[in-house]
């Protein structure tokens, strides 16, 4: 069975740290293209957190947590990972892993543009 599932999730400070993961079984981790995080905070639509290329060596990211969130891949591994640093409220909401099963438009933010999701991890920041 093809999976991505998320973990690291949890309830933390604001200003503190969270790393997730996504581990993917079922198929190669290379036959992914792009790979990406969104998050679904309650009431809002799905958004674009980060994304990494292929190989690892192209990041992008929403501007809301630039110099904070770090996106990592380790093919080998089957991990994708997310860095997540000096949290705030804002940041609170499920988060989602996504693998594009093809090559789309460059450095692409769309939900459309992956096939693959995992079930999600709770990020929740309060104090």
């Amino acid at each position: 069975q093809v999976q991505l599932v998320e973990s690291g999730g949890g309830l933390v400070l604001p200003g503190e740290s969270l790393r997730l993961a996504c581990v993917g079984s079922g198929r190669e981790f290379t036959s992914y293209y792009d790979m990406a995080w969104f998050r679904e905070a309650p009431g809002k639509e799905r958004e674009f957190v980060a994304a990494i290329s292929w190989t690892g060596g192209t990041t992008w990211y929403t501007d809301a947590v630039k110099g904070r969130f770090t996106v990592s891949r380790d093919n080998a591994k089957n991990t994708l990972g997310l860095q997540m640093n000096d949290l705030s409220p804002e940041d609170t909401g499920v988060y989602y892993c996504a693998g594009a099963n093809s090559l789309g438009p460059y450095q692409t933010t769309r939900v459309a543009d992956f096939q693959s999701w995992g079930q999600g991890t709770q990020v929740t920041v309060s104090s």
